[in-house]
């Protein structure tokens, strides 16, 4: 018997500085048994960062053709694709044909990653930004998560301030380009 995904909700109050973005968001994530907290919380924070209007989680898991979070204008065309984790260069190949604009968000170590995504195999690799977090940062919020979460996510000159369920980290976004 299959193992099936794990319900997590997340009521979010987004402050984006940077962008001007101010929402308050209830989420509800399906965490697959296949995924670790520290990809759900990395996807979590990514639809964070990215959030617009028509975003939304994808409904595939961790080994899906399709991005953790996708921005779709009003017709259903994929404006944004936002990977998670370390995707393969075929993918991000593809995204970056499909969308018009492609990130990914690494909870891993952001040199590896970009090792792995040889810049002249992707298209448009110049413009795709891979932003990662401190990895204790990460490993430290995903320890605190829990199946009901309150969460308030500040960002302000790309420093990024959680609070999860009480407990404060804190980390700088780093952006890194693969061309």
């Amino acid at each position: 018997m299959a193992l099936s995904a794990t319900l997590y909700t997340f009521t979010v109050q987004l402050a984006d500085v940077d962008r001007g973005v101010y929402q308050d968001l209830d989420l509800r994530v399906a965490r697959h048994p296949s995924e670790t907290a520290e990809y759900m919380l990395t996807r979590v924070l990514a639809y964070c960062l990215e959030y617009e209007d028509g975003i939304a989680f994808s409904d595939g898991g961790v080994s899906s053709d399709e991005a953790p979070v996708l921005v779709r204008d009003l017709t259903g065309r994929v404006t944004a694709w936002i990977d998670v984790g370390a995707p393969d260069v075929d993918r991000i190949h593809r995204a970056a044909k499909l969308a018009d604009r492609v990130a990914i968000y690494t909870h891993r170590d952001p040199s590896k990653v970009l090792a792995a995504l040889p810049a002249k195999r992707i298209h448009k690799a110049e413009a795709i930004p891979v932003y990662s977090f401190d990895s204790a940062f990460v490993e430290d919020a995903a320890a605190a998560l829990e199946r009901r979460n309150t969460v308030s996510v500040s960002v302000t000159e790309r420093l990024l301030y959680l609070d999860l369920s009480g407990n404060a980290f804190s980390t700088q976004i780093e952006e890194h380009r693969l061309g």
